[in-house]
């Protein structure tokens, strides 16, 4: 039996590609989705703007975790460890360190 890749066809829209500067995500979820809400908290403004919303099922928003978890440790193996700036201290407000989440398998156990 031959393997056969699944491969997507995707276009990148020039106004897409000059992406969107977000130095914050608020993340919400109900029983069928999740809202991540990307906003830029910067100087001189009086509160973040929220720049995109990405809306995704639950499964989608666990697919994304397990990618940028592999992505973050791909990133510390090239460049070293990422500085969160608070001493390895888990901050207020849901910030973490992805090393401390462990690898989801199917049924989001332990693999």
């Amino acid at each position: 039996m031959e393997d056969k890749k699944n491969e997507i066809s995707i276009e990148l829209n020039p106004e897409v590609a000059k992406g969107t500067y977000s130095n914050l995500a608020i993340i919400t979820h109900s029983r069928s989705e999740f809202i991540v809400d990307f906003a830029s908290n910067l100087p001189g403004f009086p509160k973040p703007a929220i720049t995109n919303r990405i809306i995704m099922t639950p499964e989608h928003a666990k697919m994304l975790l397990n990618a940028l978890m592999d992505n973050v440790t791909k990133y510390e193996t090239q460049f070293g460890l990422i500085d969160l700036g608070n001493g390895g201290k888990h901050n207020e407000g849901g910030t973490f360190n992805l090393g401390d989440l462990p690898q989801f398998g199917p049924n989001g156990t332990k693999s």
